[in-house]
């Protein structure tokens, strides 16, 4: 699996990342989505991997993902930046259109990130 950042998402990430955490993961949200397969492709900067993340391919941060995840991503994304939101899109589809700014350091609560 591979995540390019465009350049300007990078600016955008660095900036938010006033707490310098440590990794960047993409991550599936089902909170209020109803179920397990209803959810939203997203990201989050977090300071701890756990045993079951593995490793995204990515040149500016440390990027990781739940290995039961993957299957909500594609193999090969794009990050962006643009209209003041984040953007994750694969060359064959849009995954997330509108990634908030907010949304980056808000912690996963416990029990929200499957194995």
């Amino acid at each position: 699996m591979q995540l390019k950042i465009t350049d300007e998402a990078v600016e955008q990430l660095q900036t938010l990342n006033h707490e310098n955490k440590q990794f960047l993961l993409l991550w599936y949200d089902i909170e209020g989505c109803g179920c397990g397969v209803n959810g939203v492709p997203t990201i989050r900067f977090v300071n701890e991997v756990k045993d079951y993340h593995v490793s995204v391919k990515n040149e500016v941060f440390k990027t990781y993902i739940s290995e039961q995840q993957m299957t909500f991503f594609a193999p090969t994304m794009i990050l962006q930046f643009m209209q003041g939101a984040f953007r994750l899109s694969s060359p064959n589809e849009i995954l997330n259109p509108f990634i908030s700014i907010s949304s980056i350091n808000q912690p996963l609560e416990e029990g929200t990130e499957a194995r």
